[in-house]
């Protein structure tokens, strides 16, 4: 009952959590002229990925490195096979030309080189510097490359009070990190009552769990007909995933890839690199585009489920 509990309110918690975000983070980005590209790519990506943060360091510290690489590896898996796939097929998603030609390419490279400094077997200290570096460079070039692009939000309920728009972000975050810490415990919690493996639960209940702000968010955005944020909070996410997340992770404790399959590394490089030919035809990710990005999660989905069984 109380895991029941734990997961039904955790996810509650997010739903709230993800609005407060979105509104306070386009409000803030009107008033600073920057664009809602952006806003999604930084401000609402990141902080959607709060809960993959709060996780994965969590993890690392008590020495759960498979729920910790795990965590980031699904999540960016979920994101792309589940979450791009969903959105798409409840609105299909306008592109801008800078995502494809710039963010869409980065998210590819970030994924290949994580992949890359596992070679040894594990992302150290050094490593996390290395990826922390990339993030603050990309978190730089982005806001340069919004001032010369600004685009005007049209979000009717944006809160008009600067501190009221501050707030929201502040509290929408907090719920986010509170909600998911607290779904994704009882998800792992229900789950090493069936002795799944803390990999499989890393790339799989811990990834979709703290995946749900993104989900949540990016519907509400395509719903709205807000694509730039919609697009931007997936591959920002996923960018900030990997730079950030894994990155923070292992300066404050190395990350191992003990018990992983290249296999899962493989299917996020491959699911990040469809999303550009994806994008690139026609500036557009369609309904066709999302069922086949969900037909993809869901045979690599059955893949690990296979391995538990």
């Amino acid at each position: 009952m109380l895991i029941a509990l734990a997961i039904i309110g955790g996810f509650i918690i997010l739903t709230f959590g993800a609005e407060a975000l979105v509104r306070g983070a386009s409000a803030v980005a009107l008033r600073l002229g920057i664009a809602p590209l952006i806003i999604g790519l930084t401000i609402v990506a990141f902080g959607t990925s709060a809960p993959e943060l709060a996780v994965s360091v969590k993890s690392a510290l008590a020495g759960n490195s498979g729920i910790a690489l795990g965590n980031v590896v699904g999540s960016n898996i979920v994101n792309i096979g589940l979450i791009l796939a969903l959105t798409a097929l409840i609105r299909p998603i306008q592109i801008q030309s800078q995502m494809v030609k710039r963010d869409i390419p980065i998210m590819i490279g970030a994924s290949v080189l994580v992949w890359f400094l596992l070679i040894d077997g594990d992302v150290s200290f050094i490593d996390g510097a290395i990826l922390f570096s990339l993030l603050i460079g990309y978190l730089v070039f982005s806001y340069i490359s919004s001032k010369n692009e600004p685009e005007a939000l049209d979000i009717d309920t944006t809160p008009q009070n600067p501190l009221l728009s501050i707030g929201l972000i502040a509290v929408g975050i907090a719920m986010l990190v509170g909600g998911g810490i607290l779904f994704v415990d009882g998800a792992v919690d229900l789950a090493k009552m069936f002795g799944i493996s803390e990999v499989i639960i890393g790339l799989t209940i811990v990834a979709i769990g703290t995946s749900m702000p993104e989900l949540v968010t990016s519907v509400m955005a395509a719903l709205k007909g807000q694509s730039d944020i919609a697009i931007g909070n997936v591959v920002g996410s996923n960018i900030f995933n990997i730079l950030g997340i894994l990155g923070a992770t292992a300066l404050i404790h190395p990350v191992s890839a003990e018990g992983f399959n290249q296999i899962d590394f493989i299917a996020m490089i491959i699911f990040a690199i469809l999303v550009l030919p994806f994008a690139w035809s026609g500036l557009r990710i369609g309904r066709r585009e999302g069922a086949l990005l969900l037909a993809g999660y869901i045979g690599y989905t059955s893949y690990l489920i296979s391995q538990v069984v």
